[in-house]
């Protein structure tokens, strides 16, 4: 049959994986599936949006990527979680690990979809659809949660396919049930078509993918210009992307936050900037990275921007080395004027352990490194608020990840 291509995505990932986490770790018996519930900010505060919801939630009208205060006024009784971040990364290399032991051939959009090509895999190839059950099968009873698979021969008609009813189904979506199942759909919902150039397809009379299938891309051009053939090809289901792991590398890790209100008080500042480094090098420990470049970036009240950079003596994954460095830029950077975001970056990536000792130097890294690690595997289990350093327990902050 040529090339097989996979489409995996996980259901209302960040909510699927929060509920595994409460399940299996918390021991709750509640599955916030099954309620009406959502990932996002604070509840008390109202800021923020939300990042995932649950289908009883999504019947009562919330969406992603809403306010927070929007979805409270739509169901008062939702169920709000702050993100899991470090969790929600362990899920999602844990199902692109089970995908890779068929394939090397696993290429993630996002963490929580991906491209497989199985086309050297002669069981998917004997029998595609009953290959796709048994991933699903075999990450849900594995992992706890669920994904959808599309089947077809290119990534844009896998990816398609995928997106039809929901959740934990397969769907085939090959070049010759292309009419039956893509054509009638609006044509918002074809891969690459934006929002603004669905609209302006609509105004030319064009509102299903079977309309743009068939039309002239002469007419088209005037409209679009040289995007238009590729429009057409696209609704007639063709695609010859390929599937590669030859993703540009991961330049580095950073974690910002927006504050409810400004700060002008050096020592509260401080306490946000630690429970950046901490979250920052929580996550470079998972990955076993070390950086060598750290800066910070400080959003005024009016949101304009300072930031600075440092080189460190070494390449780091210790959060109170992190942190040490992010004090002195922050020291350097800041003129005193009311903060409202701060965020902490890091460039450098390095795997390389090896340390330059100074003969003045008495503290022991290793030592440090193995207690952070030891708090990273306590927050895995029992969860991010359960282990703080003493100088965080009275602040907390919504975290954007990088």
């Amino acid at each position: 049959m040529g090339r097989l291509i996979f489409h995996v995505d996980v259901n209302s990932a960040f909510l699927s994986w929060e509920a595994v986490f409460r399940l299996r770790y918390l021991h709750e018996e509640l599955d916030i599936r099954t309620v009406p519930s959502a990932i996002g900010g604070d509840r008390e505060s109202r800021r923020g949006i939300i990042l995932a919801s649950s289908i009883p939630a999504k019947k009562l009208g919330v969406r992603t990527p809403e306010p927070i205060v929007d979805a409270l006024r739509k169901c008062p009784e939702l169920l709000l979680f702050e993100p899991r971040g470090d969790f929600y990364h362990e899920c999602s290399h844990a199902f692109m690990d089970i995908l890779r032991e068929y394939t090397d051939l696993v290429e993630p959009f996002s963490s929580d979809e991906t491209a497989v090509d199985l086309s050297e895999c002669r069981e998917a190839l004997d029998n595609p659809v009953g290959f796709a059950d048994m991933l699903r099968t075999r990450i849900y009873n594995e992992l706890g949660f669920t994904v959808n698979i599309g089947v077809s021969v290119n990534i844009l008609l896998a990816k398609m396919a995928s997106d039809f009813t929901k959740p934990d189904r397969t769907h085939t979506l090959f070049p010759d049930e292309i009419p039956a199942k893509m054509w009638p759909l609006p044509v918002r919902d074809l891969m690459y078509i934006g929002r603004a150039t669905a609209t302006r397809l609509n105004d030319l009379g064009i509102h299903t993918i079977g309309q743009l299938a068939h039309m002239d891309i002469d007419l088209l051009t005037p409209y679009f210009g040289k995007s238009s053939a590729g429009m057409v090809a696209s609704a007639n289901g063709i695609d010859d992307t390929p599937v590669t792991v030859e993703r540009s590398e991961l330049k580095g890790y950073g974690n910002s936050t927006t504050l409810p209100e400004n700060i002008t008080d050096r020592d509260e500042a401080l306490r946000v900037i630690l429970g950046l480094c901490e979250s920052v090098g929580s996550r470079m420990r998972r990955d076993n990275a070390r950086v060598r470049v750290i800066s910070v970036a400080i959003r005024d009240g009016n949101f304009d921007k300072l930031s600075h950079q440092m080189t460190m003596d070494n390449a780091t994954s210790i959060t109170n080395e992190l942190y040490g460095y992010a004090v002195r830029i922050f020291t350097e950077l800041w003129d005193g004027r009311p903060i409202r975001a701060l965020g902490v970056h890091t460039s450098g990536i390095s795997k390389d352990d090896t340390r330059q000792i100074s003969l003045f130097d008495t503290v022991d890294y290793g030592k440090l490194e193995k207690a952070d690690r030891v708090m990273d595997e306590l927050r895995r289990k029992f969860g991010k608020g359960m282990v703080k350093r003493a100088s965080l327990l009275d602040k907390s902050n919504d975290e954007e990840e990088e």
